[in-house]
């Protein structure tokens, strides 16, 4: 199938075309171009995901380390796909490409939102594992418990 048909067809129904742009770092030259191919297949990897493309700029040497930035151009299927991918992977910028404008019905606001409260919940709770003594531990988990709680209860008011 050739790429501007997949492309139109796929942002015809809900997908979106974006540049997400990265920046690499490394002690070895010869690592840079390997890292970048290595971050373009975990994004083919990435739910919702029909293509994704890189380009590498040139590297800049300051003090021993190679820095670069990876420009990746990705077909998704949905801007939720692409939110995902933003919150897993950190890109520097996102340039939306197509389509002009996005519109998204509620469940799937909903849905955007959560996965960034997800996502943020998941790094949070990495760090302070990281930094907490086991008594903070303890309690961050009766909180989180408990956050739980007012969560199930909240569902069951809804409905």
């Amino acid at each position: 199938m050739d790429i501007d048909k997949l492309t139109k067809e796929t942002i015809e129904s809900g997908g979106v075309l974006a540049f997400v742009y990265f920046d690499l770092h490394v002690d070895k030259k010869d690592a840079l171009q390997q890292l970048g191919v290595a971050h373009v297949q975990k994004m083919l990897n990435e739910e919702g995901v029909v293509y994704a493309m890189g380009e590498i700029d040139e590297p800049i040497e300051n003090n021993n380390l190679f820095s670069s930035s990876v420009e990746i151009k990705i077909l998704v299927k949905s801007f939720q796909n692409l939110a995902k991918i933003c919150g897993n992977y950190s890109p520097f910028s996102v340039e939306i490409l197509r389509p002009n404008e996005i519109k998204i019905p509620i469940d799937k606001a909903h849905a955007i939102l959560m996965d960034i409260s997800i996502n943020n919940y998941e790094l949070k709770k990495l760090i302070l594992e990281k930094i907490y003594t086991n008594e903070d531990l303890e309690k961050f988990k009766k909180t989180i418990n408990a956050r739980l709680q007012v969560g199930k209860k909240l569902l069951e008011k809804r409905g």
